[in-house]
């Protein structure tokens, strides 16, 4: 029995991760594909490791030490990539209608604030 969930906690995890690879492939900006890459990518790759903890209890807590650090580094590394792109002034999709963080940076320097 432990086999068959395993076995589907895997299976749902890699079809998150297939999710984050087609969204990467069909969003229109940077912003947006780091957004699908990492929300799906994070809940795939905690969803494999469950499985295989499900699958070899004996690695349970290496597999804990590695979602841990899945779910420290995956959202602090997109939000880095977002704001260096933004810093840069990477387009945004056509269809994207406020950018809060410009009016911010753009009221921040009419301020005289660096």
């Amino acid at each position: 029995m432990n086999e068959l969930i395993g076995s589907l906690v895997l299976l749902v995890g890699a079809f998150f991760l297939f999710s984050a690879g087609v969204g990467l492939l069909r969003m229109p900006d940077v912003f947006t594909r780091i957004q699908a890459g990492t929300k799906a990518s994070t809940l795939g790759n905690i969803l494999v490791l469950a499985g295989l903890g499900i699958h070899h209890p004996d690695w349970s807590l290496k597999l804990l030490v590695i979602a841990y650090f899945v779910l420290m580094t995956n959202p602090l590394s997109s939000h880095a990539l977002s704001r260096a792109a933004h810093a840069i002034r990477t387009p945004m999709a056509p269809s994207t209608i406020v950018d809060m963080l410009r009016a911010e940076d753009d009221a921040a320097s009419e301020k005289g604030s660096p």
